[in-house]
């Protein structure tokens, strides 16, 4: 029961927060991605959507449904339902509203999944038929920790903020120097 409040608290204050600001920032201009996308970054989302959607599945149906541990079921159906919201908010703010509060999205989801996989950890618990959905549980915090700190690295490519070159830089200080 603690897990449904947890999670509908979670919802409550990022919806608000999201509203807010995107009422605050209404007369930003509109937000659109970046064309055309890194090639780097497209193994990323892939490796993230294997990773973070397709291995937690199939560890959610074996362990959660076909092997009945409810713990299992309990911590990743939550780790899906707030995923799925955080795509929705994602796709309304960018997609419908161009607003640029689809940036922040993640940076208020993404801890929080990272809580919830960790508090999951705990939930489990430590019997051994679980290792292998603890060690899931340990690669899910570290593939969204990264996913996490490369948000936070292409800040300045979606806000197309200028980029100088660092031998601009440098001629820029030494002559601050002479």
């Amino acid at each position: 029961m603690y897990l449904l409040i947890e999670n509908l608290l979670f919802f409550i204050v990022a919806t608000f927060f999201t509203v807010v600001v995107g009422w605050l920032w209404r007369n930003a201009n509109p937000m659109i991605l970046p064309k055309p996308l890194l090639g780097w970054y497209k193994i990323w989302f892939s490796t993230v959507q294997i990773g973070g959607i397709v291995l937690p599945l199939i560890v959610m149906l074996l362990w959660g449904v076909v092997w009945s541990y409810s713990s299992v079921l309990t911590v990743l159906l939550w780790y899906f339902i707030m995923l799925g919201l955080q795509i929705l908010f994602e796709s309304i703010t960018l997609r419908q509203f161009q607003s640029v509060t689809w940036v922040m999205v993640p940076y208020l989801y993404l801890p929080y999944r990272i809580w919830q996989l960790y508090e999951g950890l705990t939930l489990v618990g430590s019997e051994p038929e679980l290792i292998w959905v603890r060690n899931l549980l340990l690669l899910e915090i570290v593939l969204w920790t990264a996913n996490y700190a490369l948000d936070v690295s292409q800040l300045p490519r979606l806000f197309n903020w200028p980029i100088k070159d660092n031998s601009e830089v440098n001629i820029n200080a030494e002559a601050e120097i002479d």
